[in-house]
């Protein structure tokens, strides 16, 4: 059995313990929480160790680091330090996933652990996709749509600001790969909101998209955790030309992520130290079973 770790236990990381308890070849080794949030126990937490260290834990084969993108780096390096297998979804694109990929892999290969990165469901599984269509058709375009729905990533960008006390950044398709971003604030008592609207504008999770953001008296009575995604592609497979690819897909943001995590937590095991993105890793290393049952059963 491999022991899974929980590093975190907001939004995605409750769904990263079920992930977990489901998968038949994992054992959930316990939650790691900041020091002030260990004796927070919430009742689908009832007998599983909360601990503020992994030592606390045992032997642990992987951590799920289920925090927010920024913080990912630095919380990667203490459990690779520890020779311990890492996953996270950090989910900032371009020259952000190259430079975290770059340092992890160092430190993967200086301790003998493996650590993969970007590891939800946009960067992602959706990346696996885009490869794909892009090996069938080598000369085209593809147009990543997503949503309608909340992003997560944004959504806690945007909860980091001073002066906001709850937030919602909602993800809206215009087309071609084009989006809005349609921010939803709560504000704290006295802060300012022309202020706030312009560190929202101005944040690298916004600036390339037209952002609106709107304040209202209570951002909980428009929560809602669905996302989704439609990939098309056009191009060519060799010379012929007007091939038409679509994926599409309607999800729950973070319960997909951290079945994402938890499918790379296996394939963390497979893989040589150093670090890897998901298009990088053989797709049957995310999966239990043996090569021959797999071969048959999905080839």
């Amino acid at each position: 059995m491999i022991r899974v770790a929980i590093v975190g236990y907001g939004n995605v990381g409750k769904f990263a313990v079920e992930a977990v308890q489901e998968a038949p070849d994992m054992e959930l080794a316990g939650v790691i929480r900041r020091k002030n949030s260990v004796s927070k126990t919430s009742a689908e937490l009832v007998g599983i160790p909360i601990v503020s260290d992994v030592k606390e834990l045992g032997k642990v084969d992987v951590v799920l680091l289920c925090g927010p993108s920024r913080s990912i780096p630095e919380i990667a390096e203490q459990y690779l330090s520890l020779g311990i297998h890492t996953v996270d979804s950090f989910d900032i694109h371009g020259d952000a996933v190259w430079n975290h990929l770059q340092q992890v892999d160092k430190l993967g290969k200086k301790y003998n652990a493996v650590s993969i990165v970007s590891a939800g469901w946009d960067p992602g599984s959706d990346s696996m996709v885009r490869v794909l269509m892009e090996a069938m058709a080598p000369k085209g375009i593809t147009y990543t749509n997503f949503g309608p729905g909340m992003s997560m990533g944004h959504t806690v960008a945007v909860k980091s600001k001073k002066g906001v006390k709850n937030a919602l950044s909602m993800t809206i398709p215009v087309g071609s790969g084009v989006h809005t971003r349609a921010v939803y604030v709560e504000m704290e008592p006295n802060a300012d909101f022309t202020e706030v609207e312009r560190t929202i504008k101005t944040d690298a999770y916004f600036i390339k998209d037209n952002t609106i953001v709107t304040q209202v008296n209570d951002v909980s009575a428009l929560m809602d955790m669905g996302h989704g995604v439609l990939m098309e592609r056009k191009g060519v497979s060799g010379v012929t030309h007007n091939q038409l690819f679509e994926f599409r897909m309607k999800i729950n943001n973070p319960a997909l992520t951290a079945q994402i995590m938890a499918a790379c937590g296996r394939a963390a095991m497979r893989q040589q130290p150093g670090a890897y993105t998901m298009p990088e890793i053989p797709v049957m290393d995310m999966l239990p079973g043996d090569r021959e049952t797999l071969v048959k059963k999905l080839v």
